[in-house]
């Protein structure tokens, strides 16, 4: 009899859901107005010692929607200037399918049943997705629609900071101010937050690496 420990997953440690951390940089704080300028997603997996870490960083430009709004302010913020033509801007829809397909793959590849989107005041960035997904017509999110991760609540409980910068320095992570406010660092530095958080806590809790649910319930449709 084979006495060897269960393999990890994914799956199993998030009730069949992959978490994937997201930022957007915006033209504002409507995400029914303002335009979607930036998108990154880190693709979290696990290791064979049961930690969570990054995989796969995906990133688009995207070029604002017609009659979106764009506050100077939030340019001012982000640094992106919007007729750059080495920006390289895909349009919204063509953005979404660039981040999702990857994310969709992982899902499948992982045996989970959906992404859930981890972000630092993660329903921010989930409503500029659902809302460029909405203008779009996007049949194949693979996120949540409403469910989320929000480092910003865990760091706040776990460290007693809910600023990014605050909660990388009180767990002695890095963070470049200068380079904040870009979608890709701010994503991966989200994303190492969230990691490091989720393996401090895990020995305080069951072993989450032992299955959950079986092979078919993972894959199942249902929430």
């Amino acid at each position: 009899m084979d006495s060897s420990p269960p393999k990890y997953k994914i799956g199993h440690r998030f009730r069949g859901f992959l978490p994937v951390v997201v930022d957007v940089e915006t033209g504002g704080f409507n995400a029914q107005t303002d335009a979607l300028l930036e998108i990154a997603a880190v693709i979290l997996g696990i290791e064979e010692d049961g930690s969570l870490v990054r995989r796969q960083t995906v990133f688009a430009h995207v070029v604002p929607f017609e009659g979106a709004n764009i506050e100077k302010a939030a340019l001012e913020v982000n640094g992106i200037k919007i007729d750059n033509p080495l920006r390289l801007a895909l349009a919204e829809r063509e953005a979404l399918d660039h981040v999702f397909r990857p994310i969709r793959k992982a899902v499948s590849e992982n045996g989970c049943k959906r992404a859930v989107l981890v972000g630092h005041n993660a329903h921010f960035d989930l409503g500029f997705v659902n809302a460029a997904v909405a203008r779009t017509g996007y049949k194949r999110n693979p996120f949540h629609p409403f469910s989320v991760f929000d480092t910003a609540t865990l760091a706040g409980a776990a460290l007693g900071q809910t600023v990014l910068a605050r909660a990388l320095q009180a767990c002695g992570l890095s963070h470049d101010a200068a380079a904040a406010h870009s979608a890709i660092y701010d994503a991966e530095q989200t994303a190492d937050l969230f990691c490091l958080l989720v393996n401090r806590m895990r020995p305080l809790f069951a072993d989450f690496g032992a299955p959950a649910v079986t092979e078919s319930e993972g894959s199942a449709s249902g929430d």
